[in-house]
């Protein structure tokens, strides 16, 4: 072997039949240790197999007069295949000695492949009693024989295809073509006519593996000549449901004929000629289904439908011209009224534009109410609204679109998800809906939202829609009011459903609706218990982990549109997440995009008054002490994961991230010392006060989330022994509490907040801050978006900076590539977070949370 600096090296190599390579090769593909040359022979093997499977081998004589099976021929599908392999060959597999070659020159790869893949060729068929081509042991015994006599009868070839004749009876004749040269064909008839016998062997070859394909043509193989046979409406019907597809399979083409009409297609009809739409969705709102067969574009008139349902032939006269008629469009002609659908799957169907039936997707065309319905959904952006008059406020532009198309959702009865970011205004537009709902049907509006937004509520209605009955139903002595809003939390309304459930209300608003996503809690339950005229979901974060919470929170707005959550997760949730398939991604975005509307900060047009917001990755050292500590815990842990199995061992792994997390963050944590010594001993803590000194020199503000209320009460301490004021917001902080420490913050009192990731990450107005610190990571970016929205919202009119601290080396470098890779990801496709590390190998996990050079 030639080194690069041109001398030459020794190596071993191991010389092997192609017969005992194959499966060495074929397993090298899958093994992550192979060499990279050997898992790329490994799935050339595969290649080679497929191939030889499907038929696509040919006789064929080598330039030293010895029998060969070759590839061949190739369809433009396999010449692609075989060339896009070739372009993936790595140099190790190319390191080829050839005489009068330069060493350091690679041979080109192509070639190098095709005679690989026909040497495989040529091993497997050997000895297979059914492959004679030219009678004798040639080409079937298993050694090489000399047959310089059938090199110019190899080297042209041919393969067969079938046409198709007759309309009243049909026949199939065999067409032959030469692979020398594809415009020359003619029947077989004419070729037996002829002298040249080499060819006919080779076509009968052909016929034979048509015949194994497809057994009717097993005829042909009885007559002297096999040029036609003559086929039953049976074996037609049986061509046109796989018999093409099986002979296509081994490289012959079924011809039909020219004058014969094949356009007959068949669609699912939904919605009904007549009657009324549905007031509300649910299972017991019914609607009917037919199949509508139609020639091209016609649709077919009742009496055509009696025509096709009463042939008994694979054609049919329909409009003075024959038609074929696959058996199954025959059926549907006869059984054309379906079982009816609940009004709310055939609204699905509509969307998507296709439907299941009886396991076959169909597609969908609609009538009546239906495509009524599906107009108006298709117009909700174009249609005036005015906000109202009793509004003291004027939308944005992007809210009054909110706002009509929430009117415009809740007056046809369907709910709907508002998730555009946090900070653009949700809150004001369902109370400008409400002031509109207020001239219609009306009843009173329940908003449920978490226990730190019930002030944030009741000021914004006082402020925007002042005269309009509020009402806080949280606390001892709550009482519901039948008019205006009545404001309450999730805590109380799961307590309360039954008495809530009680009350005609007009609309319910979930806020913050990723609280329900778990649609077995009972918080979920319990809200689906309360009725109303129509439902819609406020968050900014419509799906944090996976598609399931997104079908929590729609089938609460629009109960049945998903359907159930087992179906759910076959039909949509499977394709998209771990099968990655993009048509079921666009087919969903299809299905709920009336029923979503989602902006974003970004968008163009939608808040360009917003400062920059600038986002730094702060990669921080670990301490001498910390490293220390990260290594014994991955050794002792890491002992106690691989003694483990089942959800024993998911439990260790979850108790080596959260401690390698709290060692990141300070020792005193992980060590949960009572009185420690801060100062020092950690390389975030010493990032944080460097931070902190230039923010407030500044005169600036900063939140601090942790996800750790523990941590978060080590940082207060040690910011208080330095001279700095802050407070701490976590989940058991008194709503009162809460409200009195948003308006010291924001009247610049304290200017550093600590708070719980979990318990401050949505709902609050921060924009005196104008810096964000993340001290550690969550799991998904989309929460920590929403953490940093509540300093960068509408009203915020500083730059806003974001500091994620990093330790070097450490488990959180590797989960910051992570997180980066996701936010790349498309919305609807999203990993499962932490639950997804428990299902690593122990050397996936170990790679992991190694501690790397740099720390």
């Amino acid at each position: 072997m030639a080194r690069p600096d041109g001398s030459r090296q020794r190596v071993a190599a191991v010389r092997l039949p192609v017969a005992d390579a194959v499966p060495l090769l074929s397993r090298a593909r899958r093994d992550p240790h192979a060499h990279p040359a050997a898992a790329f022979w490994g799935a050339a093997v595969v290649v080679a197999l497929q191939l030889v499977a499907r038929g696509r081998v040919r006789p064929a004589v080598t330039e030293g007069d010895f029998d060969a099976w070759r590839l061949g021929p190739f369809d433009t599908a396999d010449t692609r295949r075989v060339h896009d392999l070739a372009a993936a060959m790595p140099a190790h597999a190319r390191a080829v000695p050839l005489p009068g070659r330069d060493p350091l020159e690679l041979p080109e790869a192509e070639p190098l492949l095709r005679a690989f893949l026909d040497a495989i060729a040529d091993t497997m068929p050997r000895g297979a009693a059914a492959v004679h081509a030219a009678g004798g042991p040639a080409f079937a015994a298993v050694a090489p024989q000399r047959v310089p006599h059938l090199r110019g009868w190899a080297d042209q070839g041919v393969r067969v295809s079938l046409r198709l004749e007759g309309l009243e009876s049909f026949r199939a004749v065999v067409q032959v073509h030469s692979l020398a040269d594809p415009t020359s064909v003619l029947d077989a008839a004419r070729l037996w006519a002829g002298p040249d016998r080499r060819a006919q062997a080779d076509a009968m070859v052909g016929v034979r593996r048509a015949a194994r394909a497809w057994p009717p043509l097993e005829r042909l193989l009885d007559l002297p000549v096999p040029d036609e046979v003559a086929l039953l409406d049976s074996d037609v019907e049986h061509l046109l449901r796989e018999g093409a597809v099986r002979l296509a399979a081994v490289g012959v083409d079924v011809h039909w004929p020219k004058d014969l009409v094949r356009d007959l297609s068949a669609k699912v009809v939904l919605g009904g000629e007549t009657g009324d739409r549905p007031s509300f969705f649910g299972p017991d709102r019914l609607t009917s289904v037919n199949w509508q067969l139609a020639l091209g574009d016609d649709p077919l008139t009742p009496e055509e439908l009696d025509q096709l349902a009463e042939a008994h032939r694979p054609v049919v006269r329909l409009r003075d011209r024959w038609t074929l008629v696959d058996p199954e469009l025959a059926r549907k002609a006869r059984e054309r009224d379906l079982k009816p659908v609940a009004a709310i799957d055939a609204l699905g169907a509509a969307l998507t534009g296709v439907t299941e039936i009886d396991g076959e997707q169909v597609a969908v065309a609609t009538t009546g109410w239906l495509a009524d319905l599906r107009a108006k959904l298709d117009l909700l952006d174009t249609e005036p609204v005015e906000q109202p008059a009793r509004l003291r406020a004027t939308l944005r532009d992007y809210q009054v679109r909110g706002l009509r198309w929430l009117d415009r959702m809740t007056s046809l009865g369907l709910g709907g998800c508002l998730a555009d970011d946090m900070g653009l205004g949700k809150t004001i537009t369902l109370i400008a809906l409400h002031l509109l709902r207020a001239h219609g049907p009306g009843g009173p509006t329940l908003v449920v939202c978490p226990a730190s937004l019930l002030g944030n509520w009741q000021r914004e209605i006082e402020r925007f829609a002042p005269g309009t009955p509020v009402r806080r139903y949280h606390g001892a002595g709550r009482e519901v009011a039948h008019e205006g809003f009545v404001l309450t939390t999730y805590g109380t309304m799961r307590l309360d459903a039954g008495r809530l459930a009680d009350v005609e209300w007009g609309l319910v608003v979930a806020d913050e609706a990723q609280h329900v996503k778990n649609p077995s809690s009972d918080t979920a339950k319990a809200l689906r218990r309360i009725p109303a005229q129509a439902r819609v979901a406020l968050t900014g974060t419509p799906v944090e982990n996976t598609l399931t919470e997104l079908w929590a929170v729609l089938d609460w707005t629009t109960p049945g549109l998903l359907g159930t959550l087992p179906a759910f997760k076959a039909r949509w949730a499977k394709p998209i997440e771990a099968d990655h398939d993009h048509a079921a991604a666009a087919r969903f975005a299809a299905l709920i995009r009336p029923f979503l509307l989602r902006r974003r900060k970004s968008d163009p047009g939608i808040a360009p008054e917003l400062p920059p917001k600038t986002e730094t990755d702060q990669p921080v050292a670990l301490t001498r002490e910390q490293a220390a500590l990260y290594e014994a815990v991955v050794r002792e842990l890491m002992a106690e994961v691989a003694d483990a199995d089942g959800m024993a061992r998911r439990g260790k792994i979850v108790k080596l991230l959260t401690a390698l997390k709290q060692v990141c963050n300070h020792p005193a944590q992980y060590l949960k010392e009572g009185e420690p010594t801060l100062a020092g001993r950690s390389g975030k803590l010493e990032l944080l006060d460097e931070l902190v000194d230039t923010i407030l020199a500044e005169g600036g503000a900063v939140l601090v989330f942790t996800q750790y209320v523990a941590m978060a009460r080590l940082i207060a301490k040690h910011l208080a022994a330095r001279g700095v004021g802050s407070q701490l917001l976590h989940g058991g902080t008194p709503v009162p509490a809460r409200e009195e420490m948003v308006r010291r913050f924001q009247a610049g009192e304290d200017p550093v907040f600590l708070l719980s990731l979990k318990a401050a990450g949505t709902g609050l107005n921060l924009t005196r801050a104008d810096h964000v610190v993340h001290y550690d990571r969550w799991w998904n970016p989309a929460v920590e978006d929403q953490a940093t929205d509540r300093a960068y919202r509408i009203g915020q009119t500083r730059p806003v900076q974001v500091h994620r601290l990093i330790a070097e080396g450490t488990i959180e470098d590797r989960i910051a590539e992570m997180l980066r890779a996701k936010r790349g990801l498309a919305d609807a496709v999203l990993s499962r977070g932490e639950a997804a590390f428990t299902e690593l190998t122990d050397d996936e996990l170990a790679n992991l949370v190694e501690l790397r050079g740099g720390a």
